[in-house]
């Protein structure tokens, strides 16, 4: 400091800030950890304490069963709709993820024309509403189609899983084309001088390397597709959300409002979070050093 205020009276001296560290939680002393750790189950406990307590003091009036055991009672069938949530997000992730990989290698084609439309079609998807995709695919796609005189059913969920697939392919064209054009472009080079043509050097060089680049931002983008299929009860899918309110709708108890949500909450949180925590892992070890 002494220092610095010196220099900064020095004509042509000006103070500089140097960039702050960015301090992660294994950075912390043992005793900080476990003060965060308990401060934010203490700000749990107390979101759950605020969020349920008004509904059992209605239901103790009341003299019904209480929440938990309503809860205990319809885990099974909202168990059985989570794990449809699941798999929505992983055939929707699986379709848009090998689409996406094709068109982010159409955006870095060598024909002006070819990277054109790929660019056009990634932009379209990736800036349109998520609802509204949803929506033109249950209204457009028909619930039967004919091949070859054989009738084949289209259910609703299907469409939802085309619908969500589209935005996550037209994220995952981003992340490939991105990951490609951070490939130096010696290699390429490289590759040309010994004789590789094009395709051989994107699948044989190029390709492989772009995995671990893509990996992190790929599983953040699946724990937020997760998140988004209760979007799909809208359109008329059944899962989670919609068993949610089918119990609401049976009981016919105000009070188990905030409670059933809640729970719900709690399911895509654990479900997601584990994912949220190997992304960022993944983002520090596969992170360039400077």
């Amino acid at each position: 400091m002494k220092n610095l205020s010196s220099q900064a009276h020095v004509k042509g001296h000006l103070p500089v800030l140097l960039p702050v560290r960015r301090v992660m939680l294994s950075d912390l002393p043992l005793q900080d950890r476990l003060f965060n750790v308990w401060t934010g189950s203490a700000l749990l406990l107390a979101f759950l304490a605020v969020a349920v307590g008004p509904s059992y003091a209605q239901a103790d009036t009341a003299q019904t069963r209480s929440i938990v055991a309503i809860l205990l009672e319809w885990t099974p069938s909202l168990a059985k709709a989570f794990g449809f949530n699941v798999l929505i997000s992983i055939f929707a992730m699986a379709i848009g993820t090998v689409l996406g990989v094709g068109l982010g290698v159409l955006q870095v084609s060598p024909l002006p024309a070819i990277r054109r439309s790929a660019w056009l079609v990634t932009q379209f998807f990736r800036n349109s509403p998520w609802l509204v995709l949803l929506f033109y695919c249950i209204l457009l796609i028909p619930f039967k189609i004919s091949v070859f005189g054989v009738t084949v059913p289209f259910p609703g969920w299907i469409k939802a899983v085309i619908g969500l697939s589209l935005p996550v392919m037209a994220y995952m064209s981003e992340f490939m084309r991105g990951a490609i054009l951070s490939i130096p472009t010696g290699q390429w080079e490289s590759a040309t001088s010994l004789g590789f043509s094009r395709g051989q050097t994107m699948r044989e060089i190029i390709l492989p390397q772009t995995v671990k680049r893509v990996l992190p931002p790929w599983m953040n983008l699946y724990a937020v597709l997760t998140m988004a299929t209760p979007l799909v009860s809208i359109v008329g899918v059944n899962e989670v959300m919609s068993m949610t309110r089918a119990a609401l709708s049976a009981e016919g108890r105000v009070d188990l409002l905030i409670p059933m949500y809640l729970y719900i909450l709690c399911w895509f949180f654990i479900y997601c979070y584990p994912i949220s925590a190997l992304t960022s892992r993944l983002e520090r070890r596969f992170a360039v050093k400077l």
